[in-house]
């Protein structure tokens, strides 16, 4: 008789995709037990990470050193409450994704507007995800652009491209992460893509008439 194989947990699934840094999981125990040389550790490890992800969503340089050290004063403060349910690296990104959300919502940030969430674009056939080939754009973009452009994205349209193609998020967990419908983050999304490459369009069109 062959022998049932057992199905990873999606704990054990999270901890595979984001294996614990070295030396991440002694620091953890011990910043729980009031380390602050351990919680300094976890900071150097993980600062740039949330950094970026805090400018992504943002797209301000100041705005975002700030929230990085407030997603690390919350992190201090409920470290304790890490629990290994999923990898760490995803815990405290969703810790600083509230972060952010609180601090867009503080200043009355409308994430989905009345139009969208009356009358949502339907996604017309599949899209392509951040950083696939575009033939029309290939050659013509360069980090530095395309930076550039998910930045001067409207901020709701950011939020979701970031949560969606950037970070991996699924549909359902940012409705859920934005109290949203999952039809509006499909919306915002398509035309947050639409709006990136008309965006990278013209830049590269500047480009050729240089």
């Amino acid at each position: 008789m062959t022998e049932a194989v057992a199905k990873p947990t999606p704990a054990q699934g999270q901890m595979r995709r984001n294996p614990p840094l070295a030396g991440e999981l002694d620091a953890i125990q011990a910043a729980q037990n009031g380390d602050d040389a351990a919680f300094e550790k976890l900071y150097s490890m993980h600062k740039r990470r949330v950094y970026s992800l805090c400018l992504r969503m943002l797209g301000n340089v100041a705005e975002a050193e700030d929230l990085t050290q407030e997603s690390f004063l919350q992190l201090h403060r409920k470290i304790a409450t890490f629990r290994g349910d999923s990898a760490f690296s995803t815990w405290l990104h969703r810790l600083t994704i509230n972060v952010v959300l609180m601090h867009l919502r503080r200043k009355g940030l409308n994430l989905i507007s009345l139009d969208e969430a009356l009358d949502p674009s339907p996604e017309s056939g599949p899209m392509r995800s951040f950083g696939a080939p575009d033939l029309r754009l290939t050659g013509s973009i360069d980090r530095m652009t395309l930076e550039k452009a998910v930045q001067d994205l409207p901020a709701g349209y950011r939020l979701i491209f970031v949560l969606h193609d950037i970070e991996g998020y699924e549909h359902n967990e940012i409705a859920t992460m934005l109290d949203c419908s999952i039809g509006n983050s499909k919306s915002q999304l398509h035309k947050a893509r639409m709006k990136l490459r008309e965006a990278l369009r013209a830049s590269a069109d500047e480009e050729v008439a240089k």
